[in-house]
């Protein structure tokens, strides 16, 4: 153990962070008691600004997109939770990060599946392990989730064996129960995974995830719902589909969207985060989730440098800004607030995350929602 018991979040600072998201959401009131399956319970744009939004859940304190992660993430009082989907062999859809599943689960141990591991090709990379496609969902669902990286987060891997990869209908039967106890929607952030890969399989996501969030009433304008992907045309496809509302992932400036690169077009992420690309994805989007390095670039050093446009011109197109990703330890922080030489100590992340909120942008994706919660707090004042 490198962080000893300051590593995990104490009572004080769940509880604490917890009345503080509470606060924040006005619960208790009478206008926050919508039905979770009524559109009258409110706008993206009535969330709190700074939104706090669950990075795969609490996954700085529990093996990410598990049922733990998400209810402890929802416990301390985060505005958003994030799922990434990815299909089964039987078409069902699964939250994992990604669809080799080989970091992320036990399934090395489980000899019975020795056969399963492969090589495949997703968005131009080789990758060896075991994936998602291969499994029908029986099957997976006797794995157990673990921590992806437990060098850096040992005290997680206390928890390593102890929930089931869950599907996405069960998260949002999940939501539904939480939203009805609590008196409020819970809010998620969806994911489509390597969607052109998967489509090519005869496993599209867009039609899957839409047939459940109308089932489960997240197919408004005003469903408390975000669907997001790296690939502009998964969002243009779930444009066609519902109404709830999308959000375009951008990774660093020198890529090309994996569908861009499948269809031939030449356009860089550098060209979509200029006035007239951000012009182009809000004819189809409400938002963009950038890289913070599009925010303000680091330097050789991995300084911060200074801030660009993005934030004026986004907002310029009515566009939100939803950046990733946010974690305390010192090996993921900018190297002005990294603290001591442990990589996997905490650092200075209320500096860093005060520096990030003073651009504009009108949340983040954090992997520790107790500490954004109260760095949020701290910036409003």
């Amino acid at each position: 153990m490198t962080q000893g018991a300051d590593g995990s979040p104490g009572r004080r600072t769940v509880l604490g962070a917890a009345v503080l998201g509470t606060a924040a959401l006005g619960l208790g009131s009478t206008a926050a008691r919508a039905d979770e399956r009524d559109s009258g319970h409110g706008s993206y744009r009535d969330l709190p600004s700074p939104t706090v939004i669950a990075h795969r859940g609490a996954s700085g304190y529990r093996p990410e997109h598990t049922l733990g992660s998400y209810q402890l993430a929802l416990d301390m009082g985060a505005h958003v939770i994030e799922q990434d989907l990815v299909p089964t062999k039987d078409g069902h859809l699964v939250c994992r990060h990604e669809n080799d599943i080989t970091g992320t689960t036990d399934v090395a141990a489980h000899p019975e599946f020795a056969s399963r591991k492969t090589t495949r090709s997703i968005d131009g990379v080789s990758l060896t392990g075991w994936f998602t496609e291969d499994f029908t969902l029986a099957e997976l669902k006797t794995l157990r989730a673990k921590e992806r990286i437990p060098a850096n987060r040992q005290e997680n891997t206390l928890y390593d064996g102890r929930w089931a990869i869950p599907t996405f209908e069960e998260v949002l039967r999940w939501a539904e129960k939480e939203g009805h106890r609590r008196g409020r929607p819970v809010w998620l952030h969806v994911e489509t995974k390597h969607p052109t890969y998967f489509r090519g399989l005869g496993l599209g996501l867009e039609e899957r995830l839409a047939r459940l969030l109308r089932r489960y009433g997240r197919d408004r304008r005003n469903s408390p719902v975000f669907l997001q992907s790296f690939e502009p045309s998964s969002i243009q496809r779930l444009a066609g589909l519902v109404d709830s509302p999308r959000v375009v992932l951008l990774s660093a400036a020198n890529t090309r969207p994996w569908d861009f690169v499948q269809a031939g077009d030449p356009r860089t992420v550098a060209d979509l985060v200029k006035p007239e690309g951000l012009k182009w994805i809000a004819s189809y989007a409400q938002g963009i989730g950038p890289t913070l390095d599009l925010i303000i670039p680091k330097d050789a050093n991995g300084k911060l440098g200074t801030q660009t446009t993005l934030v004026r011109d986004a907002h310029a197109e009515g566009l939100i800004l939803h950046p990733y990703t946010m974690r305390n330890e010192n090996t993921f922080l900018p190297a002005d607030f990294r603290r001591g030489t442990d990589p996997n100590a905490y650092g200075d992340a209320f500096g860093a995350f005060k520096v990030y909120f003073e651009t504009g942008i009108d949340g983040i994706f954090t992997d520790n929602s107790d500490t954004g919660l109260l760095a949020a707090a701290d910036f409003r004042g």
